[in-house]
């Protein structure tokens, strides 16, 4: 605690009141605005496009792990879950993680429930292929050939192997959508998936779909927040700035510097 200060206690003060105003406005309730981001366009067009054609779905989430990018996922997969099960198609989820496998198949049970179609519920599509990444790419590879999927959804996380996955469904000429927060990755998604949301859009994908209060009111908090740090960011630097330029011996010299003059001493 040596850093810390009265400033940075303020700050978290009003972080924290920020998220939980909006938090709390969403659960009374109130709409809270969520702009509709392209690569939710299409994911209803990749579902469209498969049901057209009669080829079922594939969506995997990569080597994703339990946590808040997994959850953001589910929104997504019990949406698309649920648009297939209304349109009596096919969709197969297939897992790196066993705890991944278990809330992925609870999502997909409840997906079929909301659309009225449990019977047509089938749990070995959501199949359970390795915990090795390699083998996972080739397992998932396999499943993409054998039932010649239409479109493919790839939310989540992923490592060297999302090239190999992408590769699978160009193939198979299905429709992609990509989402992931890995940066080393996103190159490889932009040249061979058909969109790809970037980083955060995800979340703002999983938040919109889903229709969660909660996420909603925390995803416009995050909005605002970062608006105040980028604030906080350029008034400290016009700060810092004039502080630096008052501290010199020849202001005039320190401007021509600072503002790339070729007329300083000495010329």
């Amino acid at each position: 605690m040596e850093h810390a200060n009265p400033f940075a206690l303020i700050f978290i003060l009003l972080m924290g009141g920020v998220l939980f105003f909006y938090v709390s406005q969403a659960r009374r309730g109130k709409d809270i605005y969520v702009r509709r981001i392209p690569g939710i366009d299409a994911i209803d067009e990749t579902l469209g496009r498969s049901v057209e054609l009669g080829r079922p779905i594939a969506f995997t989430s990569g080597l994703i792990s339990i946590g808040p990018l997994f959850y953001a996922c589910l929104s997504v997969l019990h949406y698309v879950a649920e648009k297939i099960a209304r349109f009596s198609s096919k969709i197969y989820v297939p897992c790196f993680d066993p705890e991944v496998l278990v809330l992925s198949d609870a999502t997909l049970q409840s997906a079929y429930q909301s659309a009225n179609r449990l019977s047509q519920y089938d749990p070995t599509d959501v199949r359970y292929l390795s915990n090795n990444q390699f083998a996972y790419a080739s397992g998932y590879m396999g499943l993409v050939h054998r039932e010649n999927v239409g479109g493919a959804f790839l939310f989540g996380s992923f490592a060297a192997e999302s090239l190999i996955l992408a590769e699978a469904g160009q193939q198979v000429g299905a429709m992609q959508v990509a989402a992931t927060t890995s940066n080393e990755q996103i190159p490889f998604f932009i040249t061979t998936c058909d969109h790809t949301l970037i980083g955060e859009e995800l979340y703002a994908a999983g938040a919109y779909l889903s229709n969660n209060s909660v996420q909603r009111g925390s995803l416009r908090a995050q909005d605002i927040m970062k608006l105040l740090l980028v604030a906080l960011i350029v008034l400290g630097t016009i700060q810092a700035t004039f502080a630096a330029l008052s501290a010199s011996e020849e202001p005039i010299a320190a401007l021509k510097w600072v503002t790339g003059s070729w007329s300083a001493k000495g010329e």
